[in-house]
């Protein structure tokens, strides 16, 4: 019990000085539960919304989905016959029975040719209106669609696009467009996520989607009163002969949420790693307050083992202090994590998807695991300063002297971190020589974290010297007040070195990725030159295939010299030995690809494999099962036949475009895939007549002005498409990042505090003998500026180790070249004087306001 009051006193006394270390508990707690709190609600909002939607039992086809998606490469939904419907109305036990039509293979547009699907990646859904939907959705304003010119549309997406009644627009999928004028507007019972939802009468549905009447996608069934939906399941089965799939609605709802899980689970883990890399910044200014606290109380330690306490008491008294700390930042986080979660609701719906705080779910594992997370990253961290604490010799105390220093730990540490880098150094080397990409991840996985861990070990070694150089190009300038400022900053290298490995993480990470991220761009637009022989690209961005209307117009547009269709089928392969490669992938191509992509063959010329029954494989496939130019292959396609072809090419694999493709000519799959199943266009490729380039391009996006959800890009288009695309993925992460760099800069903040209150009696005594405000401002500004550049450039050279050593490995995979980002890494490196500027503000403001007596005084 005295422990604890001893602990309460000292917590309250030092309160000041521990509150930067509680925010950077309370932000990465904040983090973890805000995270936990954010996905937990967005499971429990698509649970609802697939528990309501689902009726008591679905069936469907074959080739449906276990989630009942009913897309397909045609482009059509596959579909049943109507005569489905009256056999399950005659099976026992049905309450009702009713056909479905309904698709997400759609594009919808507004009068002014605007698409109006989501940009979330939300699906837009087009169907039939039916009692199914009636339950989940109430019509606030005119009436559902009757006739083929009327079409119903969610408030959601109405309030989004500004529609109303009258409002004409059009629906396009494989069939054509069709055009309808909105007659009614529905509200959603339940939360909409961000979907795009838009009903027709069932027979326009029929013929917009499917192209036909009299068939449905699914058949929703409501089971009599006291019918057990696994009961009814089983009897339809039955009564349906195993011809069709048939699911209760918990099935469909749990393989809709299996489905989700996948993405949630990934943003999950990312967010929580990006706060584990909060936590592990916020252990070395955790370890830095601690230190120093206990260093300023040299003289009470010392009073409390003179009149008695013992090692374990004076050690366990510190540990109470941190566990105080962190319950208090850790209960504060918890509630700020649900604020964030909140945060992170507004920001998705503002992206399109939608996440109610009626449905907002704070599990109970929630506050546990934030709350035992802070509090054992506190405690742990404050082990080690807890431990010198009880090693203070009363006498030493007493007399001032502090604690002696330990050569005999420097020098353990030295070795230990000397040892870390290089086990981590040989181990990047190790991934930079692997020849399969596989194992080169392990090694680099390990390389990373040991050189990591090295540099925090060895930081204080490094920290004399570097900051040596630091001080000669930086500091001197600024005269005695700069050496002061140097000085400052080496009398102590344990706690520079602590305080620059917190910020030397963050941005070791973000050089990593900036590298990576620049050598993916500059690998890709190297083979895209080497590699691409056509003048233009037509592809969707959200993945969605080419509808046959799309292939006709763009194949119209003036100044063209070709169009090539690409199209991607499924298929199973018995080789010449025997053995079977199944679930493989062929692309079936004009012969015109060959022109269009040039591709390297270590055997074979790539156009022979277009010819008739003909293919070609690739390098890894061929060396795998013994192929060569004239093996004959059985391949099955999955939506057709078997068909035997002949090898006329082995392509490399030391390319990136198409890299691991197997080809054949769209004339030879036709042969053996009917039209109805052979998949839709996935890309075009076109090329211009010499000298039209320019005019080819302009008529390409006149002709597909009707097809919003297509982009016409050039080679420069592309480029910068694909630099956009890892532009905003890596300023996503360093925005997630950014919160390891805050706590970072509150280490700053809070060594600097301490490390002016531990000065307090020196700083009077600089201001007696004629030092200014202003040049002691502008020391301690210049003390934090130079730590700041410090863990700068410890973590800017590691971060371009590691991402060079990733590049080795995408080499692998025929992303050959290197480049660091200098404007990006320099950049950030001016910026890391800014951080130490900015962090000095506020000691240095209380540095310079200090009584001079006041601070002579001061024991």
């Amino acid at each position: 019990m005295t422990v604890l009051k001893t602990s309460m006193r000292n917590v309250l006394a030092h309160k000041g000085r521990m509150a930067l270390s509680a925010v950077a508990v309370l932000l990465s707690v904040a983090f973890v539960c805000g995270t936990l709190v954010f996905t937990d609600t967005a499971t429990t909002t698509f649970d609802k919304l697939f528990a309501a939607t689902a009726s008591d039992v679905t069936v469907s086809t074959e080739d449906a989905s276990d989630t009942g998606e009913t897309t397909s490469g045609t482009g059509r939904p596959p579909v049943m016959p109507a005569s489905v419907v009256e056999k399950v109305r005659g099976v026992d036990g049905v309450k009702s029975a009713e056909g479905t039509v309904f698709s997400t293979s759609v594009t919808v547009v507004d009068a002014d040719k605007d698409s109006l699907s989501p940009t979330s990646g939300a699906p837009t859904i087009v169907g039939n209106w039916n009692a199914n939907d009636a339950r989940t959705m109430k019509i606030s304003s005119g009436r559902a669609p009757r006739g083929p010119d009327q079409i119903m549309v969610d408030a959601d997406t109405a309030d989004k696009h500004g529609l109303g009644l009258g409002d004409e627009i059009g629906v396009i999928t494989a069939v054509g467009t069709h055009r309808a004028k909105i007659s009614g507007i529905a509200d959603f019972t339940v939360t909409n996520p961000g979907a795009a939802m838009f009903y027709l009468d069932t027979e326009t549905a029929q013929r917009a989607l499917v192209g036909e009447t009299g068939v449905f996608t699914n058949v929703n069934v409501t089971a009599a009163p006291g019918v057990a939906d696994a009961r009814l399941k089983e009897d339809v089965a039955a009564g349906l002969g195993g011809a069709y799939k048939v699911q209760t609605a918990a099935e469909v709802a749990d393989a809709n949420s299996a489905d989700l899980k996948g993405f949630l689970d990934v943003m999950k883990y990312a967010l929580l790693g990006f706060a584990g890399i909060a936590f592990l910044v916020g252990v070395f200014l955790i370890i830095n307050t601690f230190s120093m606290l206990v260093a300023q109380r040299t003289r009470e330690i010392g009073l409390m083992r003179a009149i008695g306490s013992s090692r374990k008491q004076v050690n366990r008294s510190v540990l109470v202090e941190a566990l105080l700390l962190g319950l208090f930042g850790s209960v504060l986080g918890v509630g700020a994590g649900v604020g964030l979660a909140i945060g992170l609701m507004e920001l998705m719906g503002s992206m399109g998807m939608n996440l109610s705080t009626d449905d907002l779910t704070v599990t109970w594992t929630t506050p546990v695991a934030g709350l035992v997370l802070g509090v054992v990253v506190t405690v742990v961290a404050a082990y080690l300063p807890a431990r010198r604490a009880g090693k203070v010799s009363p006498m030493a105390a007493l007399r001032d002297a502090g604690a002696p220093a330990d050569a005999r730990a420097g020098a353990v540490r030295a070795v230990l971190g000397l040892l870390l880098t290089g086990a981590g150094g040989f181990l990047l080397y190790l991934s930079g020589a692997a020849e399969k990409a596989g194992e080169g991840a392990l090694w680099l996985g390990g390389g990373v974290v040991l050189s990591l861990l090295g540099f925090v070990v060895v930081g204080p070694l490094l920290a004399g010297g570097v900051v040596r150089v630091l001080g000669a190009l930086v500091l001197r300038v600024f005269g005695p007040v700069g050496r002061m400022a140097e000085r400052n900053a080496l009398r102590n290298p344990r706690r520079t070195g602590a305080t620059g490995a917190a910020l030397m993480i963050g941005l070791a990470l973000v050089a990593c990725l900036s590298v990576v991220g620049s050598s993916m761009v500059a690998s890709a637009t190297d083979q895209l030159d080497k590699s691409v022989g056509t003048d233009f690209i037509v592809q969707s961005d959200s993945g969605q295939l080419l509808t046959p209307q799309a292939v006709e117009a763009a194949k119209s547009a003036e100044g063209l010299e070709r169009v090539t269709e690409y199209r991607v089928l499924d298929a199973s392969l018995t080789l010449p030995d025997g053995r079977t490669a199944k679930d493989e992938t062929i692309n079936a191509a004009d012969p015109t690809y060959a022109q269009d992509l040039r591709v390297e063959t270590v055997a074979g010329n790539l156009a022979d494999a277009y010819r008739p029954d003909s293919m070609s494989v690739f390098e890894g496939f061929a060396d795998k099962y013994g192929l060569e130019v004239g093996s004959k292959v059985e391949v099955a396609f999955a939506d057709g036949r078997s068909a035997e072809l002949t090898v006329r090419a082995i392509t490399s694999d030391e390319v990136v475009v198409d890299k691991g493709a197997m080809y054949v000519s769209i004339a030879t799959a036709a042969k053996y895939v009917p039209a109805d199943r052979m998949p839709l266009d996935a890309l075009l490729f076109a090329s211009a007549r010499d000298g039209q380039e320019e005019a080819a391009y302009a008529a390409l996006k006149t002709a597909l002005d009707d097809y919003p959800q297509y982009t016409v890009r050039d080679q420069t288009d592309y480029k910068e498409a694909l630099q956009d695309q890892i532009g905003q993925l890596l300023n996503v992460v360093y925005g997630l990042l950014a919160l390891a760099i805050v706590v970072a800069v509150l280490g700053v903040v809070n060594t600097l505090a301490l490390s002016v209150v531990e000065r307090t009696r020196e700083i009077g005594l600089m201001r007696a003998i004629g030092l200014s405000r202003r040049q002691l401002r502008r020391m301690i500004r210049l003390e934090s500026v130079v730590i700041a550049l410090f863990g700068a450039l410890l973590g800017l050279g590691l971060g371009i180790g590691w991402g060079a050593t990733a590049q080795q490995l995408l080499a692998l995979e025929g992303l050959t070249v290197l480049e660091v980002p200098w404007p990006t890494i320099l950049t950030v490196f001016a910026c890391s004087a800014l951080v130490g500027l900015f962090a000095a503000l506020v000691p240095a403001f209380r540095a310079g306001r200090m009584n001079v007596l006041n601070a002579i005084a001061t024991e």
